[in-house]
C-alpha cells in the first residue's frame, strides 16, 4: 500500500513538470511571435505605371505571413529580376511591409548617331531595345557591345560607341548612342611558322584573309574578322592536304592588334608533317552484280602521285555517277586511308556500301514562282518511274541552267517512300528574264554608235521569247521583232517568225542600202546534244544614194532585188552554260541557198565553233573561230551579201574594217571568204566576287579577201591580220558594262582600225 501510494505521487511529479514545460514553450512562442511578427498588410508605394497588385504579385508574399528575413531577401532579388525597377527598398512598420519602388523608364525613341559606314536599319535590328520598351542599363550595356561586334566583323576595331539618355516627362527617356566609326583597322602583315617546303607568299595566296595594300580599295579580306581567321586555318589544312601532306596540322592562328590600334599582325604556326604519295587504291564492295572493274576507269588518282584529299573525293564523285548511270542511286562510299610512314605512302580503300537500284517516284520543282511548271518538266530526261541514272539527272540540270531563266538550279535525288524510289527535287531561283539593252561602240571612223532592245525570253512563264531591237547611229537604222515558240505544238520542235528592216549608209563603200523581209524558222533536236534549225526567208533589197565619186564596182549594183532563201544549221552543243561558258565546246555549221525564187542566187557556207577549258579556279580559256565563204549560182555575188568583216567580231578594227578597198575612192569592197579567231583568257582581278569584275586578255586574227570583180583598182590580200588587246567586263545592278582596247599586230596599209569599244546593257 506505502508502494502504491509512493507510485502515484512520483507519477503525479512527472505530470506536473510535464506541464509546467509545456507552458514555458508555449510562453517563449508567444514572445518569439511577438518579436518577429506577421505580416498584416503590403503597401507599395511608387508605382506610376505599374499596378501595386501586379508589384505584390511578383514577391510572392501575403498578408499572414511572417516578416521573414529569408522570404524578404527572395522578394527583392524577385522585385529586381523583373528589370521593371531601378530600385526597390523593404520596411517594416509595425505589422506593416512598405514596398518602395522607383520604376525605370520607357524609352520613346531610340537613335543612333555618327555612324557613316553601317546604315542604322543594319544596327537597329541587331539592338535587343525598342521603343515603348523598359529602359534598363545592363540592356544598354549588351546593344553597345553589340554595335561595337557588327563594326569589328566589318574591320573597324577603333570603334568607340556612347549610350546618351535624354530624360522627359511622365518617366519617359530618348537613348541616343553616339558612334564614334574610328578607321578601318587593316591586316598590316602575314606570316607564317614552321612552315619548310611552302613560301610565305605561296601560303598567303591559299589563305582568303590578304595584306593590305592600295589596290583593295574595294575588298573587306584585308580587314581582321575572327571568322574569316578560322576559315583560313581550314583553307590552309585543304592546302598541304592537296599537295601530299596528310599529317598537316595548323598549331595555332594569332591576330595581334598593333599598339595604335591601326592594324593587326596575322601568325600562323604550322606543322607541315611529312609528304606522302598514293599507294593502292582498291575497292571493297558489297554490291552485288557489281565488280571493281566496272568502276576501275572513275578513279582519277594514280599509284605514284603526291597524296591529294581532292582527287579522292573526286574519286567518290565519279564512283558515285558511275553508280548512278548503273541505276544505284543511294550508295554510300566512304574512304578509308592507311598511311605507311615508313615508305611515306597512303593506301586508300573505297568502301562502296550495300544498295538497291532505284527508280523514279516523283519529280518535284519548287522555287518557280513566274515560270509553269511544264516549262521545267519538258527539260527534264527523267520522268516517274524510269530507272534512275546520274547522266540523265546531270544532262536535266544542265538544260534548265541553259533556259536562262534561272540564277541557281538544284536537282538534287531524296530518299522515296521505299529503299528503290528515289524522288528528284528541283529546286530554282528565278532571275529577270525581261532586258533593256544599251549598247555605245566608239570608233576613229564612224564616232559614237548604239542600240536599243527590248527582249523578254520567258514571256508569260511559258518559255517563249519575244524580242524587239532598233539600233543605229548617224550610219545605221535597223529594227527586228523576232518572237520564238521553243516547244511548238507541244513537242520538242521551236517556231519561229522574224520581221526585219535595215537602212545602212556605208560611209566606207559609199552608198546606201535597204533591206525590208521576213523569216520562218523551225528548229529540233536529232541528237542529245545536236539540234537544226531550218529557215525560210524572204527579202527585197534596194541600193541607193551610190555616189557620184563612188567606186565603179558599188555603182553596178546600184538598184533593187529581191532574195528568196533557204537557209539549214546544225549545232553540236556541248557547252556547261550557254550564256556564261566555262568548259566544253560547240560547232555550228550553216547554209544558205538563195534562187527559190527572187532575181539572186547563191550559196553561202558558215562555220563557227568554241572551245572553253578551265584553268584555274574562274580562270577560263576561251578558243573561238568562225569562217564562210560564199559564191554566185548564176551571176556575181551583189555587195550586200559580201561578208564585212570588223568591229566587234574582229576588234581592233572598224566596221569593215578589213577586206577589199578600191584603191581610187578607198570604199570598201567586202569579200566573198573570211575567218576570225579567238583566243581569250578570262581572270579574276583579286576584288571580291559580288562585284561580278572580270578581266581579259585576248587576240583576234583572221582575213577576208576575194571578189567575184577583178580591176587593177582593187587592194585585195588575203594576208592574217591579227590584234591583241584586253577588257574589263563589270556584271552591275544595272547591267553588263564591258570596255576592250585592241591594236592592231598585223595589218594591210589599206584597213582602218579602231582602238576603244564601251558597252552597256541593263535588265529588268
Amino acid at each position: 500500500m506505502v508502494f502504491a501510494r509512493t507510485l502515484i505521487g512520483q507519477i503525479r511529479c512527472v505530470a506536473f513538470a510535464a506541464v509546467l514545460a509545456l507552458s514555458m514553450l508555449a510562453v517563449f512562442a508567444s514572445v518569439a511571435d511577438a518579436q518577429q511578427g506577421v505580416i498584416r498588410e503590403i503597401q507599395v508605394v511608387g508605382t506610376q505605371r505599374i499596378d501595386p497588385e501586379t508589384v505584390r504579385s511578383y514577391m510572392r508574399l501575403s498578408p499572414g505571413d511572417p516578416f521573414d528575413a529569408g522570404r524578404l531577401d527572395r522578394a527583392l532579388k524577385a522585385l529586381f529580376a523583373t528589370a521593371l525597377f531601378n530600385d526597390v527598398t523593404l520596411r517594416r512598420e509595425g505589422n506593416v511591409l512598405i514596398v518602395n519602388v522607383v520604376e525605370n523608364p520607357v524609352i520613346n525613341r531610340i537613335a543612333i548617331e555618327g555612324n557613316l559606314r553601317i546604315e542604322d536599319s543594319e544596327l537597329e535590328k541587331e539592338l535587343q531595345l525598342r521603343p515603348r520598351l523598359v529602359f534598363t542599363r545592363t540592356k544598354v550595356r549588351q546593344d553597345v557591345r553589340r554595335i561595337i561586334e557588327i563594326y569589328r566583323q566589318s574591320g573597324r576595331f577603333a570603334i568607340k560607341v556612347e549610350p546618351k539618355v535624354i530624360q522627359l516627362p511622365q518617366n519617359r527617356v530618348d537613348l541616343v548612342f553616339e558612334v564614334d566609326e574610328g578607321s578601318l583597322t587593316h591586316i598590316r602583315s602575314i606570316s607564317f611558322i614552321g612552315n619548310k617546303w611552302y613560301s610565305d607568299s605561296d601560303l598567303r595566296a591559299a589563305i582568303d584573309t590578304k595584306e593590305h595594300a592600295w589596290w583593295r580599295i574595294l575588298a573587306t579580306t584585308d580587314t581582321y574578322d575572327p571568322d574569316r581567321l578560322t576559315f583560313d586555318r581550314e583553307l590552309l589544312r585543304r592546302f598541304y592536304l592537296r599537295n601530299g601532306f596528310a599529317d598537316f596540322r595548323v598549331v595555332s592562328a594569332i591576330a595581334e592588334l598593333t599598339p595604335d590600334r591601326s592594324g593587326f599582325v596575322v601568325t600562323f604556326n604550322v606543322d607541315e608533317g611529312e609528304r606522302y604519295r598514293f599507294g593502292q587504291i582498291d575497292f571493297d564492295i558489297k554490291l552485288r552484280r557489281v565488280s571493281p572493274e566496272a568502276l576501275t576507269e572513275a578513279i582519277t588518282a594514280e599509284t605514284g602521285e603526291w597524296y591529294d584529299a581532292d582527287e579522292v573525293e573526286t574519286t567518290i564523285d565519279q564512283v558515285t555517277d558511275k553508280l548512278g548511270t548503273l541505276g544505284y542511286a543511294f550508295v554510300d562510299i566512304r574512304p578509308k586511308a592507311n598511311q605507311d610512314r615508313e615508305n611515306r605512302t597512303v593506301d586508300v580503300t573505297l568502301l562502296v556500301g550495300e544498295g538497291e537500284k532505284a527508280f523514279v517516284e516523283r519529280i518535284d520543282i519548287v522555287g518557280n514562282v513566274r515560270t509553269l511548271d511544264k516549262v521545267i518538266r519538258r527539260e527534264m530526261q527523267l520522268v516517274e518511274g524510269d530507272a534512275f541514272n546520274t547522266s540523265k539527272l546531270n544532262r536535266s540540270r544542265r538544260r534548265i541552267r541553259n533556259l536562262g531563266f534561272f540564277s541557281n538550279v538544284s536537282v538534287k535525288k531524296l530518299p522515296g517512300s521505299a529503299p528503290d524510289r528515289t524522288i528528284i527535287k528541283t529546286e530554282v531561283e528565278e532571275q529577270p528574264t525581261g532586258e533593256i539593252s544599251f549598247g555605245v561602240g566608239y570608233s576613229t571612223i564612224e564616232a559614237v554608235v548604239g542600240d536599243i532592245g527590248i527582249r523578254e525570253r520567258n514571256l508569260l512563264g511559258r518559255g517563249q521569247d519575244l524580242k524587239f531591237k532598233f539600233s543605229g547611229s548617224a550610219r545605221k537604222q535597223q529594227f527586228d521583232i523576232a518572237y520564238t515558240e521553243p516547244y511548238f505544238l507541244d513537242r520538242n520542235m521551236s517556231a519561229g517568225i522574224d520581221l526585219f528592216k535595215i537602212e545602212r549608209e556605208n560611209e566606207e563603200s559609199s552608198f546606201d542600202d535597204e533591206r525590208i523581209g521576213f523569216a520562218l524558222r523551225v528548229g529540233y533536236e536529232l541528237t542529245r546534244d545536236l539540234r537544226q534549225r531550218l529557215t525560210y526567208s524572204f527579202k527585197k533589197t534596194k541600193v541607193t544614194n551610190v555616189g557620184t565619186d563612188a567606186s565603179r564596182f558599188i555603182q553596178e549594183q546600184e538598184g533593187n532585188n529581191t532574195v528568196s532563201e533557204i537557209s539549214q544549221q546544225l549545232t553540236y552543243d556541248k557547252r556547261d552554260n550557254r550564256a556564261d561558258p566555262r568548259e566544253g565546246y560547240f560547232i555550228s555549221l550553216e547554209n544558205d541557198l538563195a534562187g527559190f525564187g527572187g532575181d539572186t542566187s547563191f550559196l553561202r557556207t558558215k562555220l563557227k565553233g568554241g572551245y572553253f577549258v578551265p584553268l584555274a579556279e574562274k580562270w577560263v580559256l576561251s578558243l573561238l573561230g568562225q569562217g564562210g565563204t560564199i559564191f554566185g549560182l548564176d551571176d556575181d555575188v551583189g555587195i550586200e551579201e559580201r561578208f564585212f568583216v570588223g568591229g566587234s567580231i574582229f576588234r581592233g578594227f572598224n566596221t569593215s574594217g578589213i577586206g577589199a578597198r578600191d584603191s581610187l575612192t578607198d570604199d570598201a569592197l567586202g569579200g566573198n571568204n573570211y575567218y576570225v579567231g579567238t583566243v581569250e583568257l578570262s581572270f579574276p582581278i583579286g576584288l571580291p566576287d559580288d562585284l561580278g569584275i572580270k578581266a581579259f586578255v585576248f587576240s583576234d586574227f583572221g582575213s577576208l579577201w576575194e571578189l567575184d570583180s577583178s580591176g587593177s583598182e582593187i587592194l585585195d590580200s588575203n594576208a592574217v591580220r591579227a590584234t591583241a588587246g584586253a577588257g574589263v567586263a563589270w556584271a552591275t545592278a544595272f547591267g553588263l558594262v564591258r570596255v576592250d582596247f585592241a591594236s592592231a599586230l598585223l595589218k594591210e596599209d589599206y584597213d582602218e582600225t579602231e582602238f576603244f569599244r564601251f558597252s552597256f546593257g541593263t535588265r529588268f
